[in-house]
This record gives C-alpha cells, structure tokens and sequence, in this order.
C-alpha cells in the first residue's frame, strides 16, 4: 500500500485541515503586492525563525553530522542585516519572532541583537531555543534585553545517553540553564524532547515528570529526515504512541482549550494540572495545511518551508534601499511559492541538501 499522502492521512486526535484548492482572491492568481504575506493556497504567514549561525557546540545525531564544515563568519548576517530583514517581515505582518540556530548561544552580539528585535514595534513574541549548554549565565541579560521565551532542548535525562544522541557531554550544564531560567523568571519555557527506538524511549515518563515537578511544558517531537544521517521511520516513536505511554501512567490527557491552529503541537494537560505535553507529529499528522511560519538562515536565505528545496536570497538586497522595496518583493515571491505540504508520507518527498542545523530549528 502507497503512504499516504497530506490529503489522505488521518489522526485519532483532530482532522488534518485541507487545503482543497490554491487560493485565487487576487487578479487571475496573481501574487498579491498588498496586504498580509499569504501564499497560493491561502494561508497568511505570521511567524519567521531566524537563524543567528549554524554552529552548534553539540552533533545530536538527527540534527547534523559529526564532522560539519560551518559558515566563516563574514556569510553569516550582521545583528544590523537580521534587524533590517526583521523590521521588514514585521511591516508585512509578522508578529512571532524565533532566535534559532545552529546554537544562537554561540553569537557573541545575542544580546545586542535581542535588544535590537525588542525595539521592533509590532513584534508579539519574541523567544529562543537552545540546547542550554550555555545558557546559565546568560538567562538574566536576555531577558533583561527583552527576550520573552525559551525552548530548551531536553532529550534525556541520563548523562550516556546524551552523549550517545549528542556526541558531547553536557547534560548537567543543559540541567543547570534549565533551572536558571526558571528563578530568573522566564515564563513559558518549553522542553522539547526527541524520541528514538533504543535510545530514549524509555524516558518518556522520565522526562514528563521533570517537567510535571518544574511546571514545564514538555513538547514530544517525532523524528524527521531532516538530519545528516539516512532517516529510520522505524526508529521513530510517534505521537500517538507517546500519548498512549503518558496516559498509562497518568490518566487521561486533556486537549487546551482555544488552541492556535497555526501552532505546531497539539496541547495536552494532566488532569492535576501538573505540568503540559505538547506533541508535535510533523509526520504522523502533518500540520501543513495551518502552517504560517517562514525561516532565514543565518546566511541570508529565507526558505517557506523547512523541506523546502529552494530558498530565496536576501542578503544581496539588504541596505540597498530605505524603503525596503526589493526585500518586500522577495519576501512576498517566497511566501507566494510554497508548497502544499512537505510529502514526507509520498513517494515524492525529496530531503533537502541542507541539515537542520544549517537551516536553523
């Protein structure tokens, strides 16, 4: 039996939204030159994850390779360019802003830059993920600078297993970034934890109570072929299966009310109220059909998609003019041409050249 594709697949949780037809409220289809940054199927883009460098102080082996080769640093944007390209989307109604990388821990001018994004009138949120190896001493100045979130990347809790999926040793500062940004004060910080056959699954109830006992919310994500390595559906636990696991052990999880429908995760509380579960099943339940997220990589390119296989350069258009112009053309073109769905459950599905670390989490 073929996978099945985006309009195909079902879920036990919710219907996938369809996207039946390419949206056409503009002049014979024609990409629109005013209003919000939609695409051909309708959907308005709101959220753009900025890549501040592909280097990263881990190889988390779904992630990237061993041995990486990383941009030099004269590719990489300036904290003045990502402002420029930043202040731009905003104009064109992005409103969620997301530091990624790469480690962004590992640029030196982070907080400058975060001070810069947090001038930016119309920005709603403004937040960050890291994998906290270097986040203890700089929780304070970040939010300080006007940092509104993190999400921490938690896989284990058990120091050889982080160095197996990680290749590097570094659980007890990861641990230690983690509990800083709590007495810092940082609201709505998120655990995301990736799931592998052999490797962790069984810190699901590990994990979950971590998060419980520090009222966190702890965000499964099933595993993707986005990394150096040959993707193993095998090797994934899906959400389902995650689900299952938590609700043996704890009851029943009940959905969150009013839940964006452009988010990635499907948000679950226990029934104490102890601590959230997010799940998010990009290849189980493709959300696809809501997503309204864009990502520049820390050299400039913007990519509609995060399996997109082209990308849209900026850099070469950035200073060029005080309106702006050339980058909100561009800007629109890239969001006009994305795909319906990515099609990792089709024969069709093509996995990028580059690995998520150099497209940035």
């Amino acid at each position: 039996m073929a996978a099945p594709t985006l309009r195909q697949l079902d879920s036990p949780f919710q219907k996938i939204p369809l996207i039946q037809r390419r949206w056409t409220n503009s002049p014979a289809g024609a990409m629109p030159l005013v209003g919000p940054l939609i695409d051909s199927f309708g959907r308005i883009h709101k959220s753009l994850r900025v890549s501040l460098t592909d280097r990263c102080n881990l190889r988390c082996t779904y992630c990237m390779p061993e041995e990486a080769a990383f941009l030099s640093g004269e590719h990489l944007l300036t904290g003045r360019q990502i402002g420029e390209v930043v202040e731009v989307g905003v104009a064109l109604g992005l409103d969620k802003i997301r530091l990624t990388g790469g480690e962004p821990l590992l640029r030196k001018d982070l907080v400058d830059i975060v001070n810069q994004l947090g001038q930016i009138k119309g920005i709603r949120d403004l937040s960050l993920t890291t994998n906290g190896i270097l986040l203890k001493d700089l929780v304070r100045p970040l939010l300080l600078a006007g940092l509104n979130r993190l999400t921490i990347s938690l896989d284990t809790l058990i120091e050889n297993t982080f160095s197996r999926l990680s290749r590097r040793q570094g659980l007890d500062r990861v641990l230690e970034g983690i509990a800083a940004a709590k007495d810092a004060g940082f609201q709505g910080t998120k655990l995301n934890a990736v799931i592998l056959k052999g490797i962790n699954e069984t810190e699901i109830i590990p994990l979950a109570a971590f998060a419980r006992e520090n009222n966190l919310t702890l965000r499964f994500i099933e595993s993707m072929p986005i990394g150096a390595d040959p993707w193993d559906r095998q090797a994934m636990v899906s959400g389902q299966e995650i689900k299952k696991i938590l609700e043996d052990m704890w009851g029943p999880l009940i959905p969150e009310p009013n839940q964006n429908p452009h988010a990635p995760a499907m948000d679950f509380h226990f029934a104490d109220r102890l601590g959230r579960i997010g799940l998010i099943m990009s290849v189980t339940r493709p959300f696809c059909g809501q997503c309204d997220r864009l990502r520049l990589t820390a050299d400039g390119k913007l990519r509609n998609c995060l399996f997109s296989l082209q990308e849209t350069d900026l850099r070469d258009c950035l200073g060029s003019s005080s309106d702006g112009n050339e980058l909100k053309l561009r800007f629109r073109q890239s969001v006009w041409e994305k795909w319906e769905g990515h099609e990792i459950n089709s024969a069709r599905f093509l996995k990028p050249e580059r690995t998520m670390h150099a497209i940035g989490g």
